[in-house]
């Protein structure tokens, strides 16, 4: 796979993190990573459990949240209209490359709306944590992207191809 294809598989995954950040609705501290319930209100418990963030941090990041959801949900509604959309043109009887080029222009633009609202996010959720937790969450996201790098066959830079400690 390209390095151009696994940057913006790397920015969706992470993408998709800060979607289920924005969604989530962790009113309770949920009780480890085993916690019944699961899904996009979830998110911000395991994440913040794993950080050891404090009730000031949860309450801050779910501001930062409910701040920037009216943005977000708009863009993945977007996306997800766009992929039923392609999904229609994959399985007409005759393919309109003209619509389907047009689709995925529109759909790279809904993308790149989005990794800009992720940035910020991120940017913004980053000034309520610790120097520690930024640490942890560095560390965590670095295992992250190798898993994700050895799951489509490409080594992280710096490798020397053995799986790392896990």
């Amino acid at each position: 796979m390209k390095p151009v294809q696994l940057k913006i598989m790397a920015a969706v995954l992470g993408l998709t993190l800060v979607t289920a950040l924005a969604f989530g609705q962790a009113a309770v501290r949920p009780s480890g990573f085993g916690h019944r319930g699961g899904g996009f209100g979830n998110m911000l418990g395991k994440m913040g459990d794993y950080l050891d963030l404090s009730d000031a941090q949860r309450t801050q990041m779910k501001a930062i949240m409910s701040k920037e959801k009216p943005t977000i949900k708009p863009l993945m509604q977007q996306l997800a209209q766009g992929h039923q959309q392609m999904r229609q043109l994959e399985e007409a009887s005759t393919f309109d490359e003209s619509r389907v080029r047009a689709l995925a222009a529109q759909q790279s633009q809904t993308m790149a709306e989005l990794m800009v609202q992720k940035a910020r996010i991120k940017s913004e959720m980053m000034q309520v944590l610790t120097a520690d937790q930024k640490t942890k969450l560095t560390a965590f996201e670095a295992r992250q992207q190798a898993r994700f790098q050895r799951h489509f066959g490409q080594a992280p830079a710096g490798s020397t191809g053995t799986p790392a400690n896990q």
